[in-house]
């Protein structure tokens, strides 16, 4: 569905363009001067968009590397370090547990029709063909159907603590970078602080513009642990509510699984 919406638009886009094309041509043959000057005044006005936008995204990047470099990159590079890595691990938790989404409806839907036509068998078939914990946890219990209803619980409860053990893989680093992040940004800054305060004594006086470049040296390496922190927490609590959303499928589909096997006696 949503590559037919995205085709059509294209198309419209595509026909609106063309009709655009069209409608100029034949204004051309009228107003040739007019149009010229026109499109001329328009291309101008782009460019200087353009170059504006670029002016400001270069200007932005300059920035930042500024700053990188103000705060001390000896005390700046941990913290980089510890957002790339945390980064690194949110989004292979982000796309293994979009992986490990299904259409639970109909997942259930295949296995209760091939329960009925095949058996166990054909139902282990569609397990097999399905990724995620909800299918892996549904071959266990229907590979131990013929040992009675009682082993298939066993083995949906254990094998379900199992598949939540890996849902969880590298939570623990995430949430310790999380916490790494900011408390090198403020080691970053004590260390900033002792430093300014050495050149005072060396100097002899009070300096405005000594204190104030040395704070603001200090103040970076806070600021960019903070901003590392906040967003590998967006992406810890956005995994933590993608795995329970899991967690809550997987227990009420272990639950279906047994009234399946009941109703079809095949446990």
């Amino acid at each position: 569905m949503k590559k037919i919406i995205s085709s059509l638009a294209i198309a419209a886009i595509m026909t609106f363009g063309f009709s655009n094309v069209t409608i100029g041509q034949e204004d051309s043959t009228t107003a040739t001067t007019t149009a010229e000057v026109s499109d001329a005044a328009k291309a101008g006005s782009t460019t200087t968009d353009a170059t504006a936008d670029e002016e400001v995204q270069l200007d932005f990047v300059q920035t930042l590397k500024q700053k990188y470099i103000e705060g001390d990159p000896l005390w700046m590079t941990p913290v980089l370090i510890c957002m790339i890595i945390g980064m690194a691990l949110a989004i292979e938790r982000v796309v293994y547990l979009n992986l490990a989404t299904i259409n639970t409806k109909k997942f259930l839907d295949e296995v209760e029709s091939a329960l009925k036509s095949g058996g166990t068998e054909a139902a282990k078939e569609v397990c097999r063909n399905t990724r995620g914990p909800i299918a892996s946890i549904y071959y266990q219990g229907l590979d131990r159907a013929s040992e009675g209803i009682d082993m298939v619980e066993k083995s949906v409860v254990s094998y379900g603590g199992v598949q939540m053990g890996m849902l969880e893989k590298g939570l623990s680093w995430i949430s310790l970078f999380i916490a790494l992040a900011p408390m090198l940004g403020f080691l970053g800054t004590v260390i900033g602080m002792i430093q300014a305060f050495d050149k005072i004594v060396k100097d002899g006086q009070v300096s405005p513009t000594t204190v104030a470049d040395g704070i603001k040296v200090a103040l970076l390496t806070t600021v960019f642990g903070l901003i590392a922190a906040m967003v590998l927490q967006v992406f810890y609590n956005y995994i933590l509510a993608k795995i329970d959303g899991l967690v809550n499928e997987m227990e009420d589909t272990s639950i279906t699984l047994i009234d399946m096997l009941l109703k079809n006696k095949a446990a």
